[in-house]
């Protein structure tokens, strides 16, 4: 097993530092929060629910 690890890498070649600067902007809600506005929540339930009962009825039906 030859250990040429380089430092702040594991062992599969992730550079930890680079993963916990991302961690530490995405717990800074720098990602993920941009589209939260452009969301339509009552279209989203509406789907939901129309999904839901038609997911119903289909069981239903065997």
């Amino acid at each position: 097993m030859n250990n040429n690890q380089q430092p702040n890498k594991t062992s599969a070649g992730t550079n930890a530092a680079k993963v916990k600067q991302q961690n530490t902007a995405s717990a800074s809600n720098k990602f993920g929060t941009e589209f939260a506005s452009e969301t339509d929540v009552q279209a989203v339930k509406q789907q939901n629910s129309q999904a839901e009962a038609k997911k119903n009825q289909q069981s239903s039906q065997q």
